[in-house]
């Protein structure tokens, strides 16, 4: 036991912990039904019982305290509601939910996080304690910060969140190699990582507004690109490909597969025969301005978040990883090493490598099968760049 704390303090802040855990919970539930709003997940406890609870999905417009206070009706009087956001304060698509909270008569509100928008930020929290009700905000901040992220990058910047996803071998391989003058394998027996892993790369993609991939990669391996896990979303993975000339093969199945969730970005004419092809085959083209015959990385990604897209997950070779970290445009990193040796010559950064190696903070690493996941960010996404 600590110096000078009570066993009813620590109790007290045990059970505080236990119910923001369940808030993060469900706050997680609303991860590919919430976009582009953040995760939020609410929980009202009165007496040491959950009288209400809810999170929040785009489509229900209720945010997750409304639903959780719908649900507690009266019994919401002096109870305690544990969130993993600060309660909006301001007219959106719904009303202010710290009026309804004060209306409600709760009586305590936890807190994880503040709002990361800088306009709203703390403006809830003042509402809700000029009003009488008792205010604790930072348990589990942590955790809140993460699972809102790219919400907190994008209502900053307007630019989603871009996670680079790798799989390399123990000799920094992106490919196995397959012997020479035979047919080359199927892409099953070429997979440098475990299925645990793929597993998590479908959740990942499950958690992600948008996939981004280089025309080379399209070329190489013919993928899908679809997000495979069968849990519900709101909106479609939006596959986008980086095709600077326009050769994406209009029977390729990632076309053939294309449901107004396809996205090409080029340099190339918008009214050629090949993009009027594509549009039928129902492919959006997009022509990006560049320095030279390639897109610009950042205009792309300017372009994504001003669809609304939080969340982009780069999954694409060499050349495309490199440009994308020479441009400056991804937020995170999260390689896959698989205890394999591919044994051959070759770079897994390609040709062009970055200007200047770029360190990594906020470290984790995970064990899927027999790899091991490493993880870290370029940046604080909680800080305006």
């Amino acid at each position: 036991m600590k110096e000078n704390v009570s066993p009813d303090t620590e109790f007290a802040a045990a059970i505080d912990v236990c119910f923001m855990d369940y808030a993060l919970a469900l706050a997680e539930r609303g991860v590919a039904l919430a976009s582009p709003n953040p995760n939020v997940g609410g929980v009202m406890v009165r007496n040491g019982k959950i009288v209400g609870e809810g999170f929040h999905t785009y489509d229900s417009l209720r945010h997750a305290e409304i639903v959780a206070l719908d649900v507690a009706g009266e019994a919401a009087r002096g109870a305690t509601l544990y969130i993993n956001l600060e309660p909006c304060c301001h007219i959106g698509r719904t009303g202010p939910c710290t009026n309804a909270l004060i209306g409600a008569g709760v009586a305590r509100v936890v807190a994880a996080m503040e709002d990361p928008n800088p306009a709203m930020s703390g403006r809830g929290f003042k509402h809700l304690r000029a009003s009488g009700i008792d205010v604790v905000v930072g348990l589990r901040g942590t955790e809140a910060r993460r699972l809102n992220e790219a919400f907190a990058q994008w209502i900053v910047t307007k630019h989603p969140l871009v996670t680079l996803k790798s799989a390399l071998t123990l000799d920094g391989q992106l490919v196995l190699p397959h012997p020479r003058g035979r047919a080359r394998p199927p892409l099953k027996n070429r997979w440098i990582s475990s299925p645990e892993s793929r597993a998590e790369v479908q959740r990942m993609r499950y958690g992600s507004d948008a996939l981004l991939t280089g025309i080379g990669t399209i070329l190489e391996d013919d993928p899908m690109l679809t997000d495979r896990t069968g849990l519900p979303r709101r909106r479609k993975l939006l596959r986008a490909v980086m095709d600077s000339r326009l050769r994406l093969p209009v029977r390729s199945k990632l076309v053939r597969s294309a449901d107004g969730d396809v996205v090409v970005f080029t340099r190339a004419k918008d009214n050629s025969p090949k993009a009027r092809a594509l549009r039928r085959a129902g492919v959006e083209v997009v022509r990006i301005a560049g320095r030279g015959p390639k897109p610009d990385l950042r205009a792309v990604i300017a372009e994504l978040g001003r669809r609304e897209i939080l969340s982009v997950l780069l999954e694409a070779g060499a050349t495309l990883n490199s440009a994308a970290l020479s441009a400056g445009i991804v937020d995170k990193m999260r390689v896959f090493l698989a205890p394999k040796a591919a044994g051959f010559k070759g770079v897994a950064g390609g040709a062009n490598g970055v200007r200047a190696a770029q360190d990594l903070h906020g470290i984790t690493t995970a064990q899927f099968g027999a790899d091991v996941a490493i993880e870290g960010y370029f940046h604080d996404v909680y800080r305006t760049r």
